[in-house]
């Protein structure tokens, strides 16, 4: 167009069309800039925006990265704490009372200061002015190694009681710890080297958690033995009781036919007189009493007989058993008692029926509870005490007794030569 020649005639019109063409120029070029312009804006915005996510998701990941690297920097630190431990024989095994729901607890927290007591040097003490060779820096580390060294020998010991420590025999586990570390101090004598008081009542503290967790595992098994016991002993008395309703009922069907022929045979001869008849009912009186005793103790699960019996051969002279039993026939379960388990079997001092059989038992144990030989397990129901001595407290309580012996027989005992001295095992 800047090339277009204006002819001579007809200039101004053409001049009056170039004009308007420029104008319609212009206004489209002010459309497609004003166009352009927000394009340009909206795709600014866009990049604003997108920067700006980008830039959150930036931050996003600056912060989980700074969390692991945080979360890593603590597992470093408890490598090398785990580290330490290992090297004085301090580990996390499986301790027999982590899961006892009265201890756990506890003993968690002892197992900490333990842990905290090692990681801070606090378990040993020894002497800080050393030298080795005339040098102070290898006399600190002839110092650190050693102790580290016999840190480990008493932390294995302590390990090695608590796995077998036993209801029963803290006191010689105790003495064990207390022995290392006697040995301990006289082998580090030369730099004054001891375990720790503090660090010994923690570990001792932790053998007494495992022996007490123990003893309550002990009872446990011993109640659970003793229902078994009694769950069998109650089918034993009830099959005595049907066995013997069911003679007694026999007995009874047998005696009524023989009352009943002795009666008819009695009055067809004219002998059957008032004395003769009630002799007669008597007989079956008695058998019917003995099914309504029976009935009675089948029913009330407290009657049964209350025992007192003793082994002079097996156990001396002031030593007896008490204990109480449901059977028909009680002395069938005082010779279960002395089966071949012991060398003898046992002199009755009392054996009497009892209302409440297991009440009677508990007062008598109670009464002698300080003297029981086996204070752990309950049933084992052995007293340090005379026949002389029960039969008192029995008396004293009022409790009817028809027979009591006080001094036993021991036949078996005293046919065998009574305290002899065993012979010499070839």
């Amino acid at each position: 167009m800047a090339d277009e020649k204006i002819p001579l005639f007809g200039g101004r019109k053409r001049a009056r069309e170039l004009s308007e063409q420029l104008s319609q120029l212009g206004a489209s070029d002010l459309v497609e800039v004003r166009r352009q312009t927000d394009e340009a804006r909206a795709a600014h915005e866009q990049a604003v925006a997108k920067a700006a996510k980008e830039l959150a998701s930036l931050r996003e990941e600056v912060a989980r990265t700074r969390a692991e690297l945080d979360h890593l920097r603590g597992e470093v630190v408890d490598v090398r704490d785990a580290a330490v431990l290992q090297e004085v024989s301090l580990y996390d095994f499986e301790h027999p009372a982590e899961n006892s729901v009265a201890l756990g607890a506890e003993l968690a927290q002892v197992r900490a200061e333990i842990k905290a007591s090692v990681a801070g040097g606090r378990a040993t003490r020894a002497t800080a002015n050393f030298t080795y060779n005339n040098s102070a820096a290898k006399g600190k580390k002839f110092v650190a190694d050693l102790s580290k060294m016999m840190l480990a020998a008493y932390n294995s010991e302590a390990e090695n009681a608590v796995k077998t420590v036993k209801a029963g025999n803290l006191p010689a586990a105790v003495q064990r710890l207390r022995n290392i570390a006697v040995r301990i101090e006289r082998y580090g004598k030369m730099i004054d080297l001891v375990i720790q008081d503090d660090y010994e009542r923690l570990r001792q503290r932790e053998l007494d958690l495992t022996s007490r967790h123990m003893r309550a595992l002990e009872v446990e098994k011993e109640a659970e033995r003793a229902r078994r016991a009694e769950l069998r002993e109650q089918a034993k008395v009830e099959a005595e009781l049907k066995r013997e309703r069911e003679r007694l009922e026999k007995q009874l069907r047998e005696e009524r036919e023989k009352v009943r022929a002795a009666i008819a045979k009695a009055q067809a001869s004219g002998e059957a007189t008032d004395e003769f008849i009630a002799q007669m009912e008597a007989r079956i009186a008695d058998t019917e009493k003995a099914i309504t005793d029976l009935d009675y103790r089948a029913a009330n699960l407290r009657a049964g007989f209350v025992y007192v019996i003793s082994n002079v051969g097996a156990f001396g002279e002031r030593m007896v058993k008490i204990g109480m039993t449901r059977r028909q026939e009680p002395m069938d379960r005082v010779r279960e008692l002395g089966d071949a388990s012991v060398p003898f079997g046992y002199d009755v001092h009392a054996l009497f029926f009892s209302d409440d059989a297991p009440g009677t038992e508990a007062m008598l144990h109670r009464t002698f509870a300080e003297r029981r030989v086996n204070k752990i397990n309950p049933r084992r129901e052995f007293f340090y005490c005379t026949p002389q001595e029960v039969l008192d407290v029995l008396q004293g309580s009022n409790v009817p007794l028809v027979e009591f012996t006080l001094e036993p027989a021991a036949e078996e005992f005293r046919q065998s030569g009574g305290l002899i001295t065993a012979p010499n095992a070839v």
